[in-house]
């Protein structure tokens, strides 16, 4: 298959995947909980959240894409499943937060998430380098999301006891 074959399907795919978790819990500013949070100064506005978690997704999809493409590289399978582990927890993630009001959780899990990425991008450099680049953004934005967390985490002690956990989904 193509790159272009597989980054019209594997695109479409991460950002479907990163939507439904975003959905899956009410999140940002239609989260009563996250509103009642007392956040730090360097929180951006609300809207830009999802057009940076868009971008950076369309970014991740189209370096997998390269890496899929690369067929009998070696690593590739390393390179693969590493992205696989670090997407899972990225789209754990939200519902971890938003939902269960887990801070501290969620920050153990962003700096897991984080670590993952950095190998997943160690190991797409061999196979393409110009996928390992495609997700320095996103290395960055994982960075100060955890930076975020940190300081919700030190900003609230008592958190998950602001209002009730989400019990249902969003989803349809």
């Amino acid at each position: 298959m193509s790159f272009l074959r597989w980054a019209v399907v594997i695109v479409p795919l991460i950002l479907l995947l990163g939507f439904a978790s975003g959905l899956s819990v009410p999140a940002g500013n239609q989260n009563a909980w996250y509103q009642a949070l007392v956040k730090p100064e360097l929180t951006p506005p609300g809207w830009v959240f999802p057009l940076a978690w868009t971008a950076l997704y369309i970014l991740i999809g189209l370096a997998l894409a390269m890496i899929l493409h690369a067929r009998g590289a070696k690593g590739r399978g390393v390179a693969i499943t590493l992205f696989v582990l670090q997407f899972a927890l990225n789209l754990a993630w939200t519902p971890l937060f938003f939902g269960a009001h887990e801070v501290g959780l969620s920050l153990i899990m962003i700096v897991a998430i984080l670590a993952l990425s950095i190998a997943t991008t160690f190991a797409f450099a061999p196979i393409r380098r110009g996928a390992a680049w495609l997700m320095l953004p996103y290395l960055l934005w994982l960075s100060f999301a955890g930076v975020l967390n940190w300081r919700i985490d030190q900003l609230n002690p008592d958190a998950e006891s602001l209002v009730p956990r989400a019990r249902t989904s969003q989803m349809l």
